[in-house]
């Protein structure tokens, strides 16, 4: 069995496109793992093959990604208008970054009158690879009515829902197709010496060693050839199928292709009412049997990929579905006695859209932690985490329709209505002047007493620099084994200042103090340096400090404009940008960003970029922040839970 990905934006043809290839010589088999990942198992020529179906958006990227890497070979579905070209600008860029042979498909041909050439080229902007032309389309009164294969210099013309008829090659078509056919002969000839001897010497090479130039070409992901078509009228489908036939590579090239040792793939993983995890895997290596060692641990049940019928092994290069083994995953390889991820491409964007999870009814508190960590080993775009501020599940998503997927799973699957609010930044404060403080610390109620005096001086440092703790005490005035519970004290009082939040970069300096030699302690330094601080800092300047982080925004380069504003409009600094060195047409756009802004940068690049951009951010340095929204942010902060 040889397995195909079909890839393109939202609306260009996917599923119909596999359809339509699917039904071509049988009837196929169909299994909606989820509603944005199925499976179709179906023969062509007695010969068995299974289409994975992603649905677009970079939601789905990480599926993608997954399934790519199991894959013998891809087809880039597109739309026949140049625009649509950026929007089919990240599922390139996966494809090449995976390695995965690639044809592409331009859909929909039926319905257009764009040149073939200008969509080309607009696809040819964001490619590595050469797009090489294998057919050029036959226009009648502005419509394309039919196709001519360059390799067998053969016209087909198109009948709806039916097999195209063998024409001759119109007039009008001639000088274009003999024109196109030497471009892609010269393209061929590249790869294949003898090929470019014959066309030297002016020689007709013969069709069948065409076809094989061809074939190793695609196999050897030189370059991208172009077919086309319409899924819906299935016109253009057989040509497609063909190719994949005779060019597609085997699963012994996939398993080289992934350049280490491998049994089988985890290609998609979902959780299944009263059955558990199961785990779509493809045999690479060897034959998968029922109960077989695969990851260092013996799987459960097989079933075909309906997840209904058992079946007792998945034969090498075939699809299965291994149910209740909880120590599979999709995104790695696995052997008898280990497993390995797969490269870091293949999970699609980091996560940057994050939000604070919490239950909706309290006893579901326990549970909501396992339930995000059973949905994460299912989803590569998924991340989760501890917000430190308050201690609720945070969780990182590639957007609010992830978001509403994750919340849907929770309450299908785990029984867990959550709500949702934004991850607060992680705001500081620090002191902006010099202040010298005296705190007396008296207690007396019975038995021991307390007693502990200390003379500061607390002062502001340099931004980034931290706590520092000094003492210049003379004569013994504060006993040397008291001192370490001064500092200690001191440290206490800066984890929430008096704007409400913790206080960095102060030097804190014990000058002087007194003891007494029954009532003070430990305890009674510990809380005189506290209470000293802490009304030091309120004489001291405070002031807000917000986190900027610095911003990597991966976007198409006809966007990048659009980004100097965005960035702009969320009171960031652009610092520039600069052309990706391994993707085509895509810029890597550097900004500084206040953490606060982030939520509302992720939400705004898919209109800014039309869903093709994503962002990486890192904090890098703390600013002082004033005025009314200084004081909102204060307020909010010292209100009571």
């Amino acid at each position: 069995m040889r397995c195909f990905t079909v890839l393109g934006p939202s609306s260009s043809g996917k599923t119909t496109l596999i359809e339509a290839l699917s039904q071509l010589d049988s009837k196929p088999v169909k299994s909606e793992l989820s509603e944005f990942f199925s499976l179709t198992e179906f023969t062509y020529l007695d010969e068995p093959w299974c289409a994975f179906d992603i649905a677009g958006g970079a939601d789905y990227l990480g599926f993608a990604g997954e399934a790519l890497a199991a894959s013998d070979a891809a087809i880039l579905c597109v739309p026949p208008e140049p625009e649509a070209a950026v929007l089919c600008a990240p599922y390139l860029r996966l494809i090449e970054e995976s390695g995965t042979p690639c044809v592409l498909f331009i859909n929909r041909m039926d319905t257009t009158d764009n040149r073939v050439r200008d969509i080309v080229a607009a696809l040819q902007s964001y490619a590595n690879h050469t797009i090489i032309l294998r057919q050029v389309p036959i226009h009648d009164g502005g419509e394309i009515v039919g196709t001519v294969d360059l390799i067998s210099e053969r016209a087909w013309e198109f009948q709806e829902g039916k097999p195209s008829n063998l024409i001759e090659i119109p007039d009008g078509v001639r000088a274009r197709e003999e024109e196109a056919r030497a471009e892609l002969l010269e393209h061929l000839s590249d790869f294949d010496d003898h090929l470019l001897e014959e066309l030297i010497e002016d020689k007709a090479p013969p069709r069948d060693e065409v076809y094989d130039v061809a074939a190793h070409v695609l196999r050897d992901n030189d370059d991208i050839p172009a077919f086309l078509g319409s899924a819906a009228a299935k016109n253009g489908i057989t040509r497609l199928m063909k190719s994949l036939r005779h060019e597609a590579p085997s699963v012994e090239a996939t398993a080289e292709r992934l350049g280490r040792e491998a049994d089988a793939i985890g290609v998609f993983a979902s959780f299944r009412k009263h059955m558990g995890k199961a785990v779509v895997l493809r045999a690479l290596g060897s034959e998968i049997g029922a109960g077989a060692n695969l990851g260092g641990a013996g799987i459960g049940n097989l079933s075909g990929i309906d997840g209904k019928h058992p079946v007792q092994s998945i034969p090498v290069g075939a699809v299965g579905v291994a149910v209740k083994s909880d120590h599979l995953d999709a995104g790695y390889t696995y052997t008898a006695n280990g497993r390995e991820a797969l490269d870091d491409w293949c999970r699609g964007h980091p996560p940057s859209h994050a939000c604070l999870v919490t239950p909706v009814h309290e006893k579901d508190d326990a549970r909501l932690s396992s339930a995000l960590a059973r949905i994460a080993e299912i989803d590569p775009g998924l991340a989760v985490e501890q917000d430190e501020a308050s201690g609720h599940a945070a969780v990182r998503l590639q957007g609010p329709m992830h978001l509403r997927r994750v919340q849907a799973q929770l309450e299908g699957d785990f029984g867990i209505s959550v709500e949702t609010a934004p991850v607060a930044a992680s705001y500081r404060e620090t002191i902006t002047r010099t202040v010298q403080h005296q705190h007396r610390h008296r207690k007396q109620s019975g038995g021991a007493g307390q007693f502990a005096d200390v003379h500061m001086t607390i002062a502001p440092r340099d931004r980034g620099t931290g706590f520092a703790f000094d003492e210049v005490v003379k004569g013994g005035a504060v006993p040397r084994n008291y001192i370490p519970a001064v500092e200690s004290g001191a440290q206490d009082a800066l984890v929430r200042g008096p704007l409400g939040f913790p206080v960095i970069d102060v030097a804190v300096t014990l000058t002087d103090g007194k003891a007494h030699s029954v009532d003070s302690s430990d305890f009674a330094f510990r809380a005189a340096g506290k209470a000293c601080v802490k009304e030091a800092l309120g004489e001291a300047g405070p002031v807000l400090l917000q986190p900027i982080d610095q911003v990597n925004i991966h976007v198409p380069s006809i966007f990048s404009g659009a980004i100097v504003t965005l960035v702009s409009s969320l009171k960031g600094q652009v610092l520039g940008f600069d052309p990706n060195p391994n993707a085509k047409g895509w810029d890597i756009f550097h900004a500084m960003l206040p953490d606060s802004s982030l939520d509302e940068l992720s939400r705004a690049l898919g209109g800014a970029a039309q869903g093709t951009a994503w962002f990486e951010a890192s904090f890098d340095h703390y600013q002082e922040l004033h005025g009314k929204e200084a004081e909102r942010i204060s307020a909010e902060a010292k209100e009571p839970a």
